[in-house]
């Protein structure tokens, strides 16, 4: 059964976790910038039975409100709200799994505090996004004009390709829960990072996934951090978009599975 904790990190601010599972190893899921932490229910139900699942709704990401003030939207920020719910659950070392923004919450960490880091799984992401400032600026300029967040998902999903009525729904109802203010915000901070420095200075085991029909994130992106990082393993994603654990959950289940095998102790 899935539930959820509210937690504060040290800076004030409110995040939350959903969690499952009493024992075994700590999985710790962080979402995309147009997801929320429900996005990774399929996993947490999946694996809660060897592992304990947890999934952060970063600071700003629909719940809990009142949302913040913006300026602590930052990739510092959400690191701070994984070690926040580490420590409120007394977890030392977890394997962290990350899509998109999820995937740079993932390498923020690794700079602050690596020693919390057992493994780490990066999904749909990126070490440093191609003309990042003006692409975030695009798309900061997009939410403006749309005027709502319901209206520039409907835009933005309409982009990401043709998708189940299942997970266009899905889509909507996640991104249209936040508030411009934070998606503005958090926008910035998803884009905008890099992390190419960062990479060979990993060493721990690392499995980087694309979805095969990935536009966001194109698996050049992937290939770039799987490169950059000693002990990584380079996979892609069939039948799958940017958000490949939601658009074919079997498939990353199964990848995941195979890769907690070999890497993690129970």
């Amino acid at each position: 059964m899935i539930d959820t904790m509210a937690v504060q990190a040290p800076d004030g601010v409110a995040s939350a976790v959903r969690y499952a599972g009493t024992r075994g190893p700590a999985l710790v899921f962080v979402h995309g910038v147009g997801s929320t932490a429900a996005i990774w229910d399929r996993q947490l139900r999946a694996f809660e039975g060897e592992y304990r699942t947890f999934a952060i709704e970063l600071r700003g990401n629909g719940v809990p409100r009142p949302e913040p003030d913006p300026r602590s939207i930052t990739r510092a920020g959400y690191a701070a709200d994984v070690l926040a719910a580490l420590d409120a659950f007394g977890i030392q070392r977890a394997t962290i799994v990350g899509c998109s923004l999820g995937g740079v919450v993932a390498l923020e960490l690794w700079e602050r505090a690596r020693a919390r880091i057992e493994a780490m799984v990066i999904l749909g992401s990126f070490a440093a996004y191609p003309n990042a400032g003006a692409y975030a600026e695009a798309i900061c300029d997009a939410v403006r004009t749309a005027g709502s967040m319901a209206t520039f998902a409907r835009e933005r999903a309409a982009r990401l390709g043709a998708m189940p009525e299942e997970r266009l729904r899905e889509t909507l109802d996640q991104m249209s829960s936040k508030s411009v203010a934070s998606y503005l915000a958090a926008t910035e901070a998803t884009w905008t990072g890099d992390y190419r420095a960062t990479l060979p200075t990993i060493d721990v085991p690392a499995l980087v996934c694309a979805g095969e029909n990935d536009v966001i994130a194109p698996l050049a992106l992937s290939r770039e951090i799987a490169d950059g990082i000693a002990d990584s393993e380079l996979v892609t994603i069939s039948k799958a978009g940017h958000v490949a654990n939601a658009d074919n959950p079997a498939g990353f289940n199964e990848l995941l599975r195979r890769f907690l095998a070999r890497t993690v102790v129970g």
